[in-house]
This record gives C-alpha cells, structure tokens and sequence, in this order.
C-alpha cells in the first residue's frame, strides 16, 4: 500500500522539478535575447547617426575607398573601425560635393550669424550695392520689404507721424531679420492666402526667393504682379521663405525707407542680432538728377523752374530736400561719434568710393560685417562693374561703375545744383563733397568735386 503511494509522489516531484528548470530555461534565452537586441540596436543606432551626418552621393557610392570594404563575413572587425570608416566618408562625400562646385553651400554656419541692414536712400546706389549680399549663396537677402508697409500705412510727414513710422519700420525690420516673414502678411495687398502671394514687391531681385525650395512650381493662370528673373516659380511660399531664411548662415536687407540712426539702437542691443549697418550716402546732387530722371513726374516743377524760371521753385519741396539732407547727416553724425552701443556695428561708405573700387570696397563691407567674401560675389562685381554701358532701367545694376558716377554733372543744370549745394551744405561738407561755384566748373571733369579721403569709416 506504501509503494502504491510513493510512486505518485516521485512523478508529481519530477514534473515539478522539470516545470522549474523549464521556467529557468525560457528566463535565461530571454535575458541573452535582450542582450543581443541592445547590442544590435546600439550599433544600428550609431551607423544611423553616421549616416545622417554624411549625404549620400551616388558618384561617391560608385567609386568606394577600397579601404572602406567590410570583410567577407559581410561586417567589420570592431565598432571603431565602423567609426573610422564613416569619418572617412563623410570627409570624401564633402569633398566631392565642394568639387562639383555645388549651388547650395554649407549648411552649417560658419562662425556667427550676421545681421546686415544696408541702409540708403533712394538712388543712392543701393540697388547695386545690394548685390554684393545678394550673390552671396550663404546670405538670405531681401530687397525693400519695407515698400509694403510704406504702401499700406499712411503717414504724414514730420512730427509725431514721422516718428511713428519710424517705431513701425522699426518693428517689422527686427521681425525680418529675425526670419518670421509673417509679418509681412499684414501690408502686402491684396492679402496672402494659406501664405501664399504674387504681390512680394521686387521679389526677383533677391535670390532667396527664386531658389530652391522657395521656387515652388509655376502656376498657370496665376498673375503674379513681381516674378523672378530668370526662372519661373509659383507664388510666393512664405513658410517656405521663412523656413529658407532660417537655414541660411547669415541675414542682409536693404532699405531706403529707414533714416535715423537712433530708432535701430533697440536691433542692435536685442542679444537674438548680432547687427552689422552700412549707411550708403552718395552727393546730394547727384541724388536729385538720378531723381528728376527716375521719377520724372514728381520733378516737373523743378524741370520747369531750371528751364524757364519763370514760377518760384516750390517752397516745401525745397524744405523736404532739406530735411532729407539733414536726416542723412545728423544718422551718419551719431554712427561717427562711436557710442557704446554702436561700436563696431557702424559703418559709413561714400556711393563713389564704391564706384571707383568696387571689389576692394565690397571687401571691406564684408570684413566690416564679419562674413567670407566668395568667388562668386568677386566674379559677380568684376562682370557687372566693367559693363560697356551703363544697361536700360532706373533699377539697373549693371554699369560701368568707374565711369558713370559722375555722368550727373553733365545732366543737371548749375540753378539746381546751386539749390541742392545751399539746403545740403552741412551734409555735403561731412561727406566730402566739394562745391561748385559755376557750370564750367560743373561740367569739367578734371576738377575733382570729391574730397580724397577714406572711402570708409568703421565705428
């Protein structure tokens, strides 16, 4: 009866001791199993990483360093040579793309990211003297965004209206420079929609928006009032601009619609900017008769008055000539006097040093601003600055540069510039300009109008 009993008793602790070591068993191949996974995802990770570090380059893949072929069991000996290895492509595939000469330069920054604002009036120059950031492919360049705000907010001139204007050139300006182009969106007219618009003023005179990816594909039936020059593209993506002004290592803008000095001090002291401004100034005179030729019909009275001289010169017209001098003058005045907070981020160019030296000029901008001067920039001046002859349009910025910056004194005549010298005085006297006391004078080359002396002053 015992051994009926035992029997039982010695398979029920078989079983049992059978289930444990199976329970052991599962347990031990599960915890190797976690191991192996971890180690293979710790290596899948850091070739992922590798991988994302270095583009691919189908010319690259095609012609592989032997030296970078895994062993025949298909992997290589250690993680550090995984590591050397993708170093080594990674310095190949930049190599092969600075080679190829490629459109799209580095994405990362080099050095700091600058705030350029060339700063002008109109027909100074700034047109060309834009171009120099504009052929820049690290350089997101905009051309007059401001002209948006000057269309769509009315202002009086003088008093508290011009200082209102200020405040709101002001604001947008930092919002620019700062990539959130949205702002735009409450001036451009008619209003973008799903941020989309053909209404970017002058949009074809910056590269930043006719490239890729903000030339989105064109659309048929679709007016676009500003398009870019030599390519066609859809309207204007500003999420895609916004997001393109980000990627660029460097921010430039110019404009003729800010003209003191002192409102810019908040830009310059916001810790996001790191703010480098250019004030271009060329001879008031010279001003008036690419004016008077450019906007003809806002001249008429002064065309009539130096032609018959028979009605007076119209008195506020006289005075808003004035008030622009005095503008030019008292800005350029403060960035010379070198305050705390503009030092180093001023600098002040005569439009005919430029024109006379170009490239060294645009060499000095650039040192000036912090930022490599490229080939193609240097290319780029050497081509448009040697032009046989000055190219059709009043926005043109293909000249020859070295002569056709005093083609104003055979185009205006002495009663003009007389007023221009009597209002302009003080500026003119800064700047370097000298005066001329008749036409003969005026008209002959061979007297200098232009004080030799630094093309330059950096504060």
């Amino acid at each position: 009866m015992d051994k009926g009993h035992a029997l039982p008793q010695d398979i029920r602790d078989l079983r049992h001791c059978l289930r444990m070591k199976s329970k052991y068993a599962i347990l031990l191949v599960f915890v190797v199993a976690l191991v192996i996974i971890e180690k293979e995802n710790n290596i899948i990770s850091r070739v992922s990483d590798k991988l994302k570090q270095a583009p691919q380059s189908l010319m690259e893949v095609n012609s592989t360093d032997p030296g970078l072929v895994p062993s025949e069991n298909g992997s290589l000996s250690s993680l550090s040579e995984l590591d050397s290895a993708f170093s080594q492509l990674k310095s190949r595939l930049q190599n092969v793309t600075l080679q190829l000469g490629g459109a799209r330069e580095p994405a990362v920054a080099q050095g700091p990211r600058r705030h350029v604002l060339l700063m002008a009036t109109t027909r100074t120059g700034s047109s060309f003297v834009g171009e120099f950031f504009n052929q820049q492919g690290n350089i997101f360049y905009l051309f007059e965004p401001l002209w948006h705000i000057e269309r769509t907010v009315s202002f009086e001139p003088g008093g508290a209206n011009a200082v209102g204007s200020a405040l709101i050139y002001r604001d947008v300006l930092k919002q620019l420079l700062l990539c959130d182009l949205y702002i735009l969106e409450n001036f451009i007219t008619p209003l973008p929609e799903d941020h989309l618009t053909p209404y970017m003023f002058r949009r074809g005179s910056s590269h930043s928006l006719c490239e890729d990816p903000v030339c989105t594909p064109f659309v048929k039936k679709v007016f676009e009032k500003y398009h870019c020059k030599n390519r066609r593209c859809g309207p204007l993506n500003i999420t895609l601009a916004a997001e393109a002004c980000l990627h660029k290592n460097h921010m430039a803008l110019k404009t003729v619609r800010i003209r003191q000095l002192e409102f810019l001090r908040p830009l310059v002291e916001d810790p996001r900017l790191d703010m480098r401004i250019i004030q271009l100034v060329r001879d008031p005179r010279a001003v008036l008769a690419s004016r008077i030729v450019a906007f003809s019909g806002k001249y008429e009275t002064w065309k009539k008055w130096a032609s018959e001289g028979a009605a007076p010169l119209n008195e506020d017209e006289v005075q808003r000539l004035r008030g622009n001098c005095e503008s030019i003058r008292l800005s350029a005045e403060l960035g010379l006097r070198q305050p705390a907070w503009l030092r180093g981020r001023y600098m002040l160019i005569r439009y005919e040093d430029i024109a006379r030296s170009p490239l060294q000029n645009a060499k000095e901008m650039y040192r000036f601003a912090g930022i490599s001067l490229t080939p193609q920039v240097e290319e780029w001046i050497q081509k448009n600055t040697q032009a046989p002859q000055d190219s059709n349009g009043i926005y043109s910025t293909q000249k020859n540069s070295s002569e056709q910056f005093e083609k104003w004194r055979f185009s205006i005549p002495f009663k003009l510039a007389q007023v221009v010298q009597r209002v302009c005085g003080p500026a003119m006297s800064l700047f370097g300009y000298k005066l001329a006391s008749d036409q003969e004078t005026l008209t002959n080359r061979s007297i200098s109008l232009l004080e030799e002396r630094r093309a330059f002053w950096i504060t």
